[in-house]
């Protein structure tokens, strides 16, 4: 697996190139320090995963992932960064950024970057406590477009709160077994892996 890193600090360059690489099978193709260089390196290497921070200078990493997506919408880019800030948050989902990690969790970022590389969405258990605050339920989503029913749209808003099977079967009067069958339809149904891509989902389709 090829990585590009981009950090504007490069002591953090280099202590993530050292921890990543400690795995044989991963090698650090690349190492930049502002989004600038970010969008030249994924041009010029084509890495697997881009890991690169969000705020830099010359160009930030959501500038530079707008246009690296913009020409590739295959690109998989993680944001590793010290920010849990609702803004940046937003904007990554909304670029289409694979995962969202936070620097201080560095034994995450191996799996992480195993996980993007395999077609996952990886966000931090930081990041996914916020995603249902940053959901607002007033507004009526229209998901008829992806075979979506009233009820399963129910059962998507309380997946999106971050209930649990056994929570959302008392809420709803149905039995956990039944929770999790109508679940895995939806899943099915969006092309989804598991509950936090269809929470990034709903949160993605607000509009």
């Amino acid at each position: 697996m090829k990585i590009v890193v981009v950090d504007d600090d490069k002591l953090v360059c280099a202590s993530l190139k050292t921890i990543i690489e400690s795995e044989g099978d991963i090698t650090v193709v690349g190492l930049g320090h502002n989004g600038k260089e970010a969008v030249t390196l994924y041009d010029q290497l084509q890495p697997d995963v881009l890991l690169m921070d969000i705020r830099m200078d010359i160009m930030t990493g959501l500038a530079a992932a707008q246009t690296i997506l913009s020409e590739d919408t295959a690109a998989k880019i993680l944001f590793l960064t010290t920010f849990v800030d609702d803004e940046y948050i937003i904007q990554a989902l909304k670029l289409g950024a694979k995962g969202y990690l936070i620097k201080q969790n560095f034994e995450s970022i191996v799996p992480s970057l195993r996980a993007v590389h395999a077609g996952q969405n990886v966000f931090g258990q930081d990041i996914i406590t916020k995603i249902p605050g940053l959901v607002s339920h007033e507004q009526k989503l229209d998901f008829s477009a992806y075979d979506l029913n009233e009820k399963d749209l129910e059962m998507i808003n309380w997946v999106a709160q971050g209930l649990n099977n056994r929570e959302i079967a008392g809420s709803v009067y149905l039995s956990e077994g039944t929770v999790r069958n109508r679940i895995s339809l939806i899943l099915e149904k969006l092309d989804l892996r598991d509950r936090t891509q269809l929470a990034i989902f709903y949160y993605k389709h607000q509009g």
